[in-house]
């Protein structure tokens, strides 16, 4: 996203706001803090709060989640109207955190004690204190068990966080388990309706309190071979920028952990379950950016792991997981269509799982390329759901302010499928058509194609014909999808999607000029790809004989009769430059020309085509075509510099080669189209230097003697240049200003030039002076200047 610097600014501050949020929380959260400190806290805290310029906690949406104290989103709150709920500040955590206390006994046996147990617990109920190991659990909102982690671990008991992180680390695991099962016992009716609701109020990953990163940074902190900094705690998130040069063991199993579990095993294990997370993208572009941020930052530290053969067992554990949570989890079959999408996570996971299990690896990878935001045809809701998969959040048309790097991540998934499979075939097909069903986007899928067509055609290997087809295959779909709309690269899409056919073979390049009209325009079709097609460059790279040559022109010939059909003003040119060599395509385009002549084109692009005949060699084809130009123009008396006086010249002097005839045919056109006297004068001075046909057909040279001025067709003209010097002059002294005076008196000197080529020329132009003085003798100075050049 693009910022001006004063959002740049905002952002910057309301994030040291809402870590100041995060650290009252901490202090709050005290173990050992007094009751009169911590209400003395409550009262500031408070009033920070009631301040009308506090930030928001996501920046400019209230958080409309219920009260954070609240263990499960089934609580009591979970359907509150979200209409009275107040908005979240930077400070509102904190605030209900004073509420919290550590006095729960279960809660005490956790942190202080690392033999906590009861094997003979058998209440297997939701919110059970013990697992089926008779290991303890933590049942509590999320992010408020991992703040009280992050409380113990600021304030000096590491110990008692990794303890109580522990806990909850089984807590999510056992959670992970139950729901699966409950997915497994709807799966059928969920499966059949296609359509869920929000499963999860708020991710984990992105969240204000960073519940993920906090057990994260608690159990990597244990692992670390310098144990030391384990008793002098010091902050692992930031000290992840230093941690190439730290090295994690799986050192000794906890109690509570199975058998070759490490904190290691569960650092890694506990993000992956928060990444694959199903939640809903929360509203504000603030938030929805950290949840971006907070995601790739959590994987950053998670490649920083080299990864053995026992967290490759986590990564297939979670992967199958998520592959078959359901709802609950963002690689589900069934999910919500504003689930935060999982291609930056899938990405991860596809690069870390492929040396080990491909085909697991490309499973989850194709379940994260969907973007159910943009179908149309996705569900929004179903207000039936059981409990356990509460609706929650009205329906509504989201606002996605990171949707373009969302689509970005997207394009990068598929992109690294592309370079993985290549050499697979199926694999290759698998993951186009995943492309083709999910992305939306034509400049990522051309992106796509650029690059499947890059590493198809790398310079150390034979171009991989597979890869090639599938590069070809997206390039088809981007012509399509931009056919009919603005696209500035279009013309860039296009020249490549004839180079890369041409990779492909003839037979590629001959497919897209017979479906063309699907594909492109007439202009383009014309003037790029059938004329790119016939280039000597395109028949050498392509090695052609006689005969695919011939086959090739021939699929170019019929494309440019059909595109000059559809749209002459833009293909006519086009059409008979492709069909030169070829007798009835070549005629069959000019008649297509004239047919068009009458109605559809202008005079420029029939001067243009005439210019073309007479330089192939086709004079009187060219002569017909500027008459038919001549009809469309009107040139009015003050457009002595319009851009198509050079192409009346030409049709002039093309018509007076050819003969008197053709130039007796053509000045009455030119007469009744243009109407400005210096253009009529140069035509008619043209006319009279040479005797017409002078210079004929074939170099034929005629004897015959100059025109006169005094019969048909030069007199017609003389005439009409001579009324267009009369009707010039009084439209000029109409408006005429002292500082053209002289102008126009030059004006006149080149209008007696036209009047006395006429046998009684003398005579016209001194009585047409003196009509002048007698119209116009109120313009005494000008009237001056006439009689002192004209009498």
């Amino acid at each position: 996203l693009q910022l001006s610097s004063g959002e740049k600014i905002l952002k910057h501050n309301l994030a040291i706001f809402l870590k100041s949020g995060a650290l009252w929380m901490c202090i709050v959260l005290n173990p050992h803090c007094k009751l009169e400190q911590k209400a003395s806290w409550l009262k500031q805290l408070k009033k920070w709060n009631s301040v009308d310029v506090c930030p928001w906690e996501d920046g400019n949406h209230g958080n409309e989640l219920p009260n954070l104290t609240n263990a499960l989103p089934q609580g009591a709150n979970a359907n509150q109207d979200s209409s009275n709920r107040p908005h979240r500040t930077v400070f509102t955590r904190a605030i209900e955190a004073c509420d919290l206390h550590w006095q729960d006994s279960h809660l005490q046996h956790i942190i202080s004690s690392d033999l906590y147990t009861n094997y003979c617990y058998h209440d297997d109920t939701e919110n059970s204190l013990f697992d089926s190991h008779g290991w303890p659990l933590w049942h509590e909102h999320v992010p408020t068990a991992c703040a009280r982690v992050d409380a113990l671990r600021s304030h000096g008991y590491p110990r008692e966080a990794l303890r109580l992180a522990i806990a909850i680390v089984n807590t999510l695991r056992r959670q992970q388990q139950k729901q699966l099962e409950m997915f497994r016992a709807q799966k059928k009716e969920l499966l059949h309706k296609g359509v869920t609701s929000i499963t999860n109020l708020e991710g984990w990953v992105g969240h204000p309190l960073d519940p993920i990163g906090t057990l994260f940074s608690s159990l990597m902190e244990a692992c670390r071979v310098d144990d030391e900094s384990f008793h002098g705690f010091s902050d692992f998130t930031e000290n992840m920028g230093q941690c190439k040069s730290l090295e994690y063991q799986h050192l000794p199993a906890h109690k509570f952990l199975e058998e070759g579990e490490s904190y290691l095993t569960l650092a890694v294990e506990v993000a992956l379950i928060g990444l694959g997370q199903q939640r809903i993208m929360p509203d504000g572009l603030y938030a929805q950016e950290k949840v971006c941020r907070n995601e790739e930052q959590l994987i950053s530290k998670l490649q920083e792991i080299e990864l053995d053969d026992t967290l490759v067992k986590i990564f297939r554990k979670q992967a199958v997981f998520l592959l078959e949570a359901g709802p609950y989890s963002g690689l589900g079959e069934v999910i919500h269509r504003e689930s935060v999408p999982m291609h930056t996570f899938a990405k991860y996971l596809f690069t870390s799982l492929l040396p080990h299990d491909a085909e697991l690896a490309y499973k989850t990878a194709l379940r994260a390329m969907r973007l159910l935001v943009l179908e149309s045809t996705a569900p929004s809701g179903d207000m039936s759901r059981p409990h356990h998969i509460a609706s929650v959040v009205p329906n509504r048309y989201p606002r996605w302010f990171t949707l373009s790097h969302i689509e970005s991540q997207q394009c990068e998934l598929a992109s690294t499928m592309l370079t993985a499979a290549k050499g697979d075939v199926q694999r290759l097909e698998t993951v186009l058509e995943s492309i083709q069903k999910n992305i939306h986007s034509s400049s990522h899928i051309f992106k796509l194609a650029q690059d499947a067509f890059k590493i198809a055609t790398l310079m150390d290997s034979l171009p991989d014909i597979t890869l090639l087809k599938v590069s070809l295959e997206l390039g088809l779909q981007v012509m399509r999808m931009t056919l009919s709309t603005l696209n500035w690269r279009r013309r860039e899409m296009v020249r490549w999607l004839v180079t890369c056919a041409t990779e492909v073979g003839v037979y590629a390049l001959d497919s897209i000029m017979q479906s063309w009209f699907t594909l492109f325009t007439p202009t383009e079709a014309t003037s790029i790809v059938a004329t790119t097609v016939m280039s000597n460059s395109t028949i050498v790279r392509l090695h052609l004989d006689c005969h695919q040559q011939e086959k090739l022109a021939g699929s170019a010939r019929t494309l440019a009769l059909q595109c000059a059909m559809k749209d002459p003003q833009n293909c006519a040119l086009s059409a008979l430059t492709l069909c030169e060599k070829d007798h009835i395509a070549f005629e069959t385009a000019y008649q297509i020309v004239l047919d068009a002549a009458t109605t559809g084109m202008s005079y420029s692009q029939l001067f243009t085509i005439a210019r073309y005949m007479e330089h192939r060699g086709y004079p009187m084809r060219a002569y017909k075509l500027a008459t038919l130009a001549m009809t469309h123009l009107n040139l009015s008396y003050n457009q002595d510099t319009h851009p198509a006086i050079n192409d009346v010249l030409w049709a002039c002097a093309l018509s007076h080669s050819l003969g008197k005839n053709e130039l007796a045919a053509i000045i009455p056109l030119v007469v009744k189209s243009v109407k400005c006297a210096t253009v009529l004068s140069d035509i008619l001075r043209r006319c009279t230097l040479t005797t017409p046909g002078m210079v004929g057909l074939h170099g034929r040279r005629n004897s015959g003697k100059l025109m006169s001025l005094d019969k048909a067709p030069l007199r017609q003209l003389l005439d009409a240049t001579i009324g267009a010097y009369i009707n010039t002059t009084h439209s000029r002294l109409t408006h005429i200003s002292p500082r053209h005076y002289s102008e126009f008196i030059e004006f006149l000197s080149k209008a007696r030039e036209t009047f006395l080529m006429a046998h009684d020329g003398h005579i016209q132009f001194t009585q047409f002076i003196d009509n002048l003085k007698q119209i116009y003798k109120g313009k005494k100075k000008l009237m001056m200047l006439v009689r002192e050049r004209f009498g």
